[in-house]
């Protein structure tokens, strides 16, 4: 009895780590960071790292869309990019006023989302070599447009890089909206129950009547047009557009995917509070670093070992939610090769 009270609660106890293991990580790492370093648990920087994070969380939450139909999208830096890009250039070339060029930059990103389904749609490429070849050749346009040099901004489109409402920066506010909008569209509404169906399994999702292509297509349009409202949001941030804009942020978006625990697989994971979260661990681990005065590279190690545990958590929690007669079934499944049946095999 005392043997299988302990079963259970050893079980219960792995239940709850493998549920709430990286908020009870990030838990542990504020505390650290707070002992450490002095100004770390303040209002000023709570708001910071809320500021630095908002625009990779627009971005993966957009990412996390394409992932839940089981799909990739690895050119979201280069749509960030090329849609700032673009934005400012009608600006300064044909005279569209500052304003307007933050609705085009969403315009432009939604546009080349649709480039990416196209491709992965209608052409049936795998989406990670179609957005793979897009994020070459979107960054390449935006740097012909650039001519790999700086683009000043407008100031009625830089001061809102530090624009507040209140104490709080205003991006912080978009984040949020984009986070709580798109939870609800992926929980509540029959796209979002269509987009974690199709992850689940694509050919049952067909089966029963559901639109695969136009819904995977609707899925990139999301991821582009994201993408786009987060480059112009990291623009403005800079307070300029370098050749450096949004290069590595679609790494940046899948690690903040999967820390929050969303399936790459497809079909599993949450915008809220999932993406907050991966971008959340992130950054507090940058800037408690930072504060503390360690090696920059030291980020960079961290980030991996916490990319491979989160992964490995989802695999490990994912086989232990399988029946055990199915696992056994699996193991199983392979078919024996009998002596009669093998080549035969000749001595030399």
């Amino acid at each position: 009895m005392k043997q299988k009270l302990s079963a259970l609660s050893g079980a219960g106890l792995l239940g709850i780590v493998q549920q709430y293991g990286f908020i009870i990580v990030l838990a542990l790492v504020i505390g650290y960071f707070s002992l450490v370093a002095p100004f770390f648990l303040s209002w000023g920087n709570a708001l910071a790292i809320l500021h630095a994070i908002a625009p990779i969380v627009v971005i993966a939450a957009g990412l996390a869309v394409v992932v839940f139909a089981g799909k990739i999208d690895i050119s979201v830096g280069s749509v960030a990019f090329l849609s700032a890009t673009v934005g400012m250039r009608l600006h300064y070339d044909l005279g569209v006023p500052a304003e307007s060029s933050l609705a085009i930059m969403i315009l432009v990103g939604l546009l080349l989302g649709g480039v990416n389904a196209i491709i992965i749609v209608g052409l049936k490429i795998n989406s990670l070599v179609a957005t793979l070849a897009m994020m070459i050749a979107f960054r390449g346009l935006a740097l012909t447009l650039t001519g790999s040099q700086s683009i000043t901004l407008p100031e009625q489109i830089r001061i809102l890089g530090n624009a507040k409402i209140g104490p709080i920066f205003i991006d912080i506010f978009v984040a949020l909206v984009v986070l709580l909008v798109l939870n609800a569209v992926i929980k509540q509404t029959p796209l979002g129950r269509h987009i974690m169906a199709i992850g689940n399994d694509e050919d049952t999702a067909a089966r029963v009547g559901i639109d695969v292509p136009g819904t995977t297509f609707i899925a990139f349009i999301i991821s582009g047009g994201l993408a786009g409202l987060g480059g112009a949001m990291a623009m403005v941030q800079v307070g300029s557009i370098t050749s450096f804009l949004g290069q590595g942020l679609e790494f940046t978006a899948v690690a903040v995917v999967v820390i929050g625990g969303v399936s790459l697989y497809g079909g599993m994971g949450s915008i809220w509070p999932g993406v907050l979260l991966g971008a959340l661990t992130l950054e507090v681990v940058r800037n408690g670093l930072n504060q503390v005065g360690a090696d920059p590279y030291l980020y960079q190690i961290i980030t991996g070992v916490v990319i491979f545990v989160a992964i490995y958590a989802f695999s490990l929690r994912r086989f232990r939610a399988k029946p055990s007669g199915v696992r056994v079934a699996e193991a199983n499944s392979a078919p024996e090769v009998s002596e009669a049946s093998k080549p035969n095999q000749k001595m030399v």
